[in-house]
Formats: structure tokens, sequence, C-alpha cells
């Protein structure tokens, strides 16, 4: 996890950071971060092979629980999610550093203005995204036993369908987002082979993007979404923002 978060900053660093000074706009830093995780796709391929990696571990024993039957590792992911989710419901709502972050979520500029120091509140966001990322990988590990360089590509579209669906640059709308497409997918599954569950999150982004072009909100609308992102009041937003310089 701690050496994914520097990556992470680090990527941040060398590779974003010069497409937003020239103002590239988010759908050209999408395309960059897919090509850039291409890239590394490839290398670590071309180090390690396409051939499928396994590791052997104690299977785990089941435990009934609410009538559904799980095994001590799903219980385990379940719990590291639920407590991610609380880590970093608190860090957006009751600390400097999430507050600041929320300020620059609405208003890079004007939180720059406020006295927020921007470049060490993203490294920090980074940071802390890289760390989850890590954490992902973890929870993964213990859900599977192979895995290939090409592993996490079949997360990309559920992925994405859960970031659009719940509104970009809302955190909140994310997590309820990856809910909703988490559990679609899933019950598609009594319908559709398995292998095709995935097709429920392409429908999902599908929806969203013509409901979404169409003048509708993700479900994460601005005003009625607990994590959302406008904080100031209209009369005096530079005051308000001043308390949650970091």
């Amino acid at each position: 996890m701690v050496g994914l978060a520097i990556v992470s900053v680090l990527m941040n660093r060398l590779l974003l950071q010069p497409f937003i000074r020239k103002r590239t706009d988010l759908f050209g830093l999408l395309i960059v971060t897919f090509a850039f995780g291409l890239i590394v796709q490839n290398v670590l391929q071309a180090i390690f092979g396409p051939n499928f990696q396994s590791y052997v571990y104690s299977p785990s024993s089941s435990v009934n629980a609410l009538g559904m039957i799980f095994t001590v590792n799903q219980l385990i992911i379940v719990v590291l999610a639920v407590v991610a989710m609380l880590l970093v419901h608190v860090l957006l709502r009751y600390t400097k550093l999430g507050k600041a972050m929320r300020a620059m979520a609405d208003d890079a500029a004007l939180a720059r203005a406020c006295g927020i120091k921007v470049g060490r509140i993203t490294d920090l966001a980074w940071l802390i995204s890289g760390a989850l990322a890590g954490l992902a990988g973890f929870v993964l590990v213990l859900n599977t036993a192979t895995f290939s360089p090409a592993t996490g590509q079949g997360f990309l579209l559920v992925i994405v369908a859960a970031t659009i669906l719940g509104g970009v640059g809302r955190p909140y709308g994310a997590m309820l987002g990856a809910l909703v497409v988490g559990l679609v997918t899933e019950l598609s599954a009594t319908v559709l082979p398995p292998e095709d569950k995935s097709v429920s999150a392409f429908v999902i982004l599908v929806v969203v993007l013509l409901r979404s072009r169409a003048g509708g909100r993700s479900i994460c609308s601005v005003g009625r979404c607990p994590g959302r992102c406008r904080f100031s009041s209209p009369a005096s937003p530079a005051r308000s923002w001043r308390s949650w310089s970091v």
C-alpha cells in the first residue's frame, strides 16, 4: 500500500500535472491515464510473461450469516470495505484536509486564493487514493488465487460505470454508485451467464450518459447528497473557506 501510494503521487506529478498545466480537459486526462495503464500492463507482461500466476493459501472456513454462506475471507473483505468507507467519510467531513479537498473539488482557483495550499493537498489526495488502490489489490488477493498482468482490466468498465453513476468528483456518490453497480452486476448473473454479468454495468453506463445528455443528473446531485461539494454560502464564500486553510 505504501509503495503504491508513493507511485500514485509520482504519477500525478510527472505524468498528469504537465497536461493539467496545459489545461487539458477531463476527457483528455482520462485518455492519458488509460494509456499509462496499458503501458504498465504491457511492461509487467514483458517482465513476468502473459501466463497466470498463482499462490497457495489454506482454505478458510464458512460462516452462516443472515441466511447466506460466507467464507472468512469474504467477511474480511466486507469489514475492510466498511472501515475504508467510514474512514473516508470521517476524513472528508471532519478534518481540515478533507474540507480542503472538498473546497478544491468545488473551485480550485478560489481555494488557492483563500490560502489553501493546492499543491500539497493534491499530493495528499493522490497519496490517499494510491493507498486505497493498494488496499483494493489486497482485497483482490483475498478473493482469488490466480492473477495476471491483465487481471485489473476486467474491473475497468465496472469502475467507470460506478463513477459516472455516482458523479465525477463526488466521493459519496462514487460509494453509492459502486454499491448499486455491484448489486446489479451480481444479481444479473441470475438471468445472464456469469461471464456476461459485466454487461449490466455497461447498460448502466449507457443509461446514465443518455440521461445526463437529456439534462438529468447523477444519483448524487449537488444539493441532495450528504457529500455535496458546495459548502460556502453565496454571501461570503471566502470567509467560510479561509477557516479550511491547511
